[in-house]
């Protein structure tokens, strides 16, 4: 070593610059797919918001699709159960899904990342582990169970949401939201509230 620091452990206004590129990048990369969606961004456009070289938006998040796994973060809104007849959570539950998917394309989108690539899928399990989990511990009869009480509402949430707005399977697609809630609604009302099988 010569002694002179590399340009990622330079430090500007004693943050280190790699810091300073990065938040530059995902501050204009939640801008650009919040104004344009995913499909639309480009990683040429985000790096021009950001100001730096192209290059260096794919040297730290590797793709476009590490990028928007790195860069969005979901709310799910989850309805709080303990103010739902617990005979209506799975329809409200439901309910609440299609809702979010059909008003919020950049879920749908990181449904479809979280399918490729390991930082969506990873940006997909925290969402659900920190924010599906709580209420499935709200719901079901056994705390131990949670876990796997989650996991299978959210086979059935995720599983509707790629063959609906992700493949478009015409079946999926043309049913009407009453009609997939009466579906769907007491198979998640069984997975969260039912006493084991």
């Amino acid at each position: 070593m010569n002694g002179s620091k590399s340009r990622d452990t330079e430090t500007v206004g004693g943050v280190r610059r790699s810091d300073v590129t990065r938040n530059a990048i995902l501050e204009a990369a939640r801008e650009r797919f919040a104004a344009d969606g995913y499909e639309r961004a480009t990683i040429r456009a985000i790096a021009k918001d950001a100001r730096i070289d192209p290059s260096m938006v794919m040297r730290y998040y590797g793709n476009k699709e590490g990028l928007f796994a790195a860069a969005v973060s979901f709310d799910l809104r989850l309805p709080d159960l303990g103010t739902v007849a617990r005979a209506d959570i799975g329809r409200a539950l439901v309910t609440h899904f299609l809702t979010l998917w059909e008003e919020n394309e950049e879920f749908t989108a990181m449904l479809r990342v979280g399918a490729t690539n390991q930082a969506g899928a990873e940006r997909m399990q925290d969402t659900f582990r920190e924010q599906l989990l709580p209420a499935a511990r709200q719901a079901c009869p056994d705390p131990e169970q949670a876990p796997a009480r989650a996991g299978l509402a959210a086979s059935q949430l995720l599983g509707l949401a790629l063959t609906r707005y992700v493949l478009r399977l015409p079946p999926t697609v043309a049913l009407a939201r009453e009609e997939i809630v009466a579906w769907l609604g007491p198979t998640l009302q069984r997975y969260l509230t039912a006493p084991s099988p």
